[in-house]
């Protein structure tokens, strides 16, 4: 491959770090939850650029003026590039219409339409607006559709913020809120039948992730014949299988990522993605659980709001005629190969897991503290190239072959730095 030596320009993030200070007086934690750096991401976060002043397809531009190539993609809803103009074009239509209206508007049912058609597994969609609100649907479905109270998660989930999604000991959940939770490791069916065995009659659900797309750890996809393993056990103990397919919905599968792996789930929930960064969330499912659905009683002020349907069916379109999915599958594997090499040209051994479309990153020479690829990570976004130290990327349809060659030579650069930095890592000779 051939790269350009040139020293690349370091970006000012002064505005940004002024503005965040500013933040720090009035919102709490100054950017709040995954965006901000609380998250540990963003380490050394006075080196980073927080607020944006425009974006446009693969890039961002901050308020100190710096273009940035974005490969977290607003954790994972920029699709087809941000400001699509197909798009942005069918939501401006629709705003001139209406949005948020006592009668909704009959786009409701042309989304709906779209998505099922699309999504293999769908027989009807339900539409909010994050997706903690269709995992917290999907749980609520399952109880409702059964009668019994236990769900079932794999061990390094993520499915949202609701009480019972998270962990006890963090701040605010008590004992009650995951007392009727099970947990499994990965990959391990055999001690989901187990449970199933010791809570015969009382589990409602199994929900998970695709695969196992974890932040801190390398990302493991299913094994051979799992997903079949574990949809044979939900039907043997009356078990509603849930997809939470928030963030690798269409990353992985147009069909649906349950489609990908040789399956159909009862239910799948889909955001991110789906409206290339316009508010909407969506909860499919089979149609036996379409009258227990009807009977839970969940709502929101903005759920049946016109203008994100618009900006899905459009962004949904617009992915099956361009092929949009395989794309970027194929842009992220160019991509991390190149990143893989200049690695190991620099001593390095990076580690790239996951979807093509969506890869995790990781030094597996680095120090037990990780200092190294976060450092990495850190010289790369001073560069104007945005990565995240413990987080898994996304690629978008805007992404060019020449934001993959200036990726590679800022990483070329930002492995010299940071060798420079640790004479005392063990490199690759």
């Amino acid at each position: 491959m051939n790269l350009v030596y040139e020293p690349k320009k370091i970006i000012d993030v002064s505005k940004s770090q002024a503005t965040f200070k500013r933040a720090l007086n009035c919102i709490p934690a100054g950017i709040y939850g995954h965006l901000g750096p609380s998250e540990g991401c963003m380490v050394p976060v006075s080196s980073y650029p927080l607020y944006m002043d425009h974006a446009q397809g693969a890039y961002i531009w901050d308020i100190d003026g710096n273009r940035i190539i974005d490969y977290m993609c607003g954790y994972g809803p920029n699709y087809l590039g941000y400001n699509d103009p197909d798009v942005d074009a069918a939501a401006a239509a629709q705003r001139k219409k209406g949005d948020c209206t006592t009668l909704i508007s009959d786009i409701t049912v042309e989304f709906a339409e779209e998505v099922c058609s699309t999504i293999n597994m769908a027989d009807w969609a339900f539409f909010a607006k994050n997706g903690n609100d269709v995992t917290q649907f999907a749980m609520m479905i399952a109880r409702a559709y059964t009668g019994r109270k236990k769900m079932v998660l794999t061990k390094g989930w993520y499915h949202g913020v609701s009480p019972w999604t998270q962990k006890l000991g963090y701040s605010g959940i008590v004992e009650e809120d995951v007392c009727n939770n099970l947990y499994i490791e990965w990959n391990h069916p055999e001690q989901f039948e187990a449970l199933c065995k010791q809570y015969d009659g009382q589990i409602a659900g199994f929900i998970s992730q695709p695969y196992q797309h974890g932040n801190f750890c390398d990302n493991e996809l299913p094994a051979p014949g799992y997903w079949q393993k574990i949809r044979e056990i939900c039907d043997k103990y009356g078990v509603v299988l849930i997809i939470d397919d928030v963030r690798a919905g269409f990353r992985i599968d147009i069909k649906g990522s349950d489609y990908h792996y040789g399956i159909k789930s009862d239910l799948s929930c889909f955001c991110k993605a789906i409206a290339n960064g316009y508010n909407v969330s969506v909860l499919c499912g089979n149609k036996k659980l379409l009258n227990a659905t009807s009977d839970v009683a969940y709502t929101g002020s903005y759920w049946l709001s016109a203008v994100p349907f618009a900006a899905g069916i459009a962004t949904l379109r617009k992915a099956k005629a361009l092929n949009a999915t395989e794309e970027n599958a194929k842009k992220g594997k160019k991509l991390t190969d190149g990143l893989k090499e200049i690695a190991k040209d620099n001593g390095f051994d990076l580690r790239v897991t996951g979807e093509p479309g969506m890869f995790y990153l990781r030094l597996a020479n680095d120090l037990p503290s990780r200092v190294i690829h976060q450092d990495w990570v850190c010289e790369c976004v001073k560069r104007g190239v945005f990565f995240t130290s413990h987080h898994n990327h996304f690629i978008n349809y805007a992404l060019s072959d020449e934001d993959i060659q200036y990726t590679w030579e800022v990483a070329d650069e930002a492995y010299k730095v940071v060798r420079e930095r640790y004479p005392q890592a063990e490199f690759i000779k």
